[in-house]
């Protein structure tokens, strides 16, 4: 007679007591649950990463700033130990008071003005055109885009230089304007050399040097413009130049804001183009004031122009500041 096999009771395996399997992971079961590391924990961690940064930018950015604005208060060369406390006489002396420094400064002010109308504008005008006309070039559009954006990748000084040697009196645009029966043209002193011509000069190369980012900005608000707004211009009749005129330029004016703020900017406070190719000449001609700063900081020899340096460092801050708002202002106004 065979007996049937008997069934374990619940609980009789693994040992006495009602054990039941639990879930890996669960408190109790064979790994630990994983502990989480305090908050506080990981806000040092990240302290420790940014504090760096934060020290540099103090040391090299707040510090710097502060000594700037303290030392515009003051006369010092950069050598005696001490400065010597003046106050506003330094702000006075460019702005009115110096026969020496008051009338250079005007003088600079007026043609740093010339360069603040003539470039953005004409930047503009060039670089909405050329990115229209390179938004409608279907073949070699990237290849064509690179070759436009060149200028401004390109080594500074390099350029300047090269554009030196190009205006000068036996130089490349003297030596076209012959080859074209353009002669009277041509300027025998070159074309930095003539004080008529030195500015206007140093404008267009200004501009050649913004007009790859102004393009570029217009170029990716043109990509951004809806298609059927131009289908429907196009169905009313509307040809290129209309389309362009009035229903493009109007929906990239918020790009047009932006590329005369930047332009406004360089031009109120660049002067690497005019230090390396004229340093102000001919005869403070192409003097602007950014080079004015820079002259008197550092080609003064010993005296004590430092701080009318900084002095007129932050004039310039200050017109750049309410340039910024005015754009603001109108910007905000126009949307």
């Amino acid at each position: 007679m065979t007996t049937a096999p008997r069934q374990a009771a619940p609980g009789a395996s693994g040992g006495s007591g009602e054990s039941r399997r639990l879930p890996a992971g669960a408190p109790g079961a064979a790994g630990k649950t994983p502990r989480r590391r305090p908050r506080s924990y990981e806000s040092i961690t990240g302290y420790l990463f940014v504090g760096p940064a934060v020290v540099l930018f103090c040391l090299m950015g707040l510090y710097t700033v502060g000594y700037g604005f303290a030392l515009s208060f003051a006369t010092w060369n950069g050598f005696t130990p001490r400065w010597t406390w003046v106050g506003l006489d330094n702000y006075a002396d460019l702005l009115w008071r110096s026969p020496v420094y008051a009338p250079r400064l005007r003088h600079a002010a007026l043609n740093t003005l010339w360069v603040m109308i003539a470039a953005p504008a004409l930047t503009v005008a060039v670089s909405f055109p050329l990115a229209v006309l390179l938004n409608r070039v279907r073949r070699l559009r990237s290849v064509l885009r690179s070759v436009y954006f060149l200028p401004y990748v390109t080594s500074g000084v390099a350029v300047f230089f090269a554009w030196q040697y190009i205006l000068q009196p036996d130089g490349a645009v003297n030596a076209l304007l012959d080859g074209l029966g353009l002669g009277s043209l041509s300027q025998p002193q070159g074309w930095l050399g003539n004080p008529a011509t030195a500015l206007p000069t140093m404008i267009v190369v200004t501009i050649w040097g913004q007009v790859p980012v102004a393009m570029l900005l217009y170029l990716t608000g043109l990509q951004g413009v809806d298609r059927s707004v131009l289908e429907a211009a196009e169905l009313d009749g509307a040809g290129w130049w209309r389309t362009n005129a009035s229903v493009v330029w109007p929906l990239v004016r918020p790009i047009t804001a932006v590329v005369m703020l930047l332009n406004l900017r360089e031009s109120l406070q660049g002067f690497q183009t005019f230090l390396v190719m004229t340093n102000g000449g001919p005869g403070d001609h192409t003097n602007v004031l950014g080079l004015e700063a820079y002259r008197l900081a550092f080609l003064k020899n010993l005296a004590p122009t430092l701080g009318l340096a900084s002095a007129l460092g932050w004039i310039l801050f200050a017109a750049a500041l309410v340039l910024a708002l005015i754009n603001l202002r109108a910007l905000r106004s126009k949307t």
